[in-house]
């Protein structure tokens, strides 16, 4: 059986882990008969949000692995102990906690850093070639992650794609429903939720994706 490594940021699409997105790729995922261990990294959040009123709520602090539990129904490690060689491919959902707490593209674009143990957990991934899949605002981890010029896409919003081209990464423009694969690379990204209008074309992104991911996999 395929095992993929799924590493998610939190819990909620303003501080967290896209939650429609991270469910339909581990949904996708086990419709194709692989497998799926979900990670996170053990640190505090950038912030909370209260998705209610859409405000910071400067009062509460919460941790990312803990909230990515709530997805993954407990099912997570810290994501230091995801190593490349466990597994064959590699996906990242997005939402904002992908730019907030597995880098801080969401407040310094390109300028921005990567939290070094889920860099190296995707450096691993590039490294040995294995498939990796970065959704919605995901791929703007993949200029800190893979060489330069590899191609990437969170969809059509020039200012972003221009932050991405910056980091080193090639921006394609992409519709909502499609992925960009960079061959050599072996890495695919999709739009979903940064295009997509409802849970149904945000499916279709990720659907495709996975789909093309578990197809490339060795």
């Amino acid at each position: 059986m395929k095992k993929i490594a799924v590493i998610l940021s939190g819990c909620g699409v303003f501080d967290g882990s896209e939650i429609h997105e991270a469910v339909l790729t581990l949904l996708h995922i086990e419709k194709l008969g692989a497998q799926y261990q979900c990670f996170a990294p053990n640190i505090e959040q950038l912030h909370v949000v209260n998705h209610f009123t859409g405000e910071v709520d400067e009062q509460s602090n919460r941790n990312v692995l803990v909230e990515s539990a709530r997805i993954a129904r407990g099912e997570i490690k810290d994501v230091k102990e995801l190593h490349a060689k466990e597994f064959d491919a590699l996906v990242l959902p997005g939402g904002f906690g992908a730019a907030k707490n597995l880098c801080d593209f969401a407040i310094n674009g390109a300028d921005s850093i990567i939290n070094s143990d889920v860099k190296n957990a995707c450096m691993q991934f590039s490294e040995l070639n294995k498939p990796a899949a970065y959704i919605c605002i995901a791929p703007a981890i993949i200029g800190h992650v893979y060489p330069t010029g590899t191609l990437a896409t969170i969809g059509s919003d020039a200012d972003t794609a221009e932050q991405i081209n910056k980091l080193g990464a090639k921006h394609i423009n992409c519709a909502v429903h499609d992925f960009v694969y960079d061959e050599t690379a072996n890495v695919i990204s999709t739009p979903a939720y940064m295009l997509a209008g409802s849970i149904i074309e945000a499916n279709a992104s990720i659907e495709n994706t996975i789909n093309k991911l578990v197809e490339v996999i060795n």
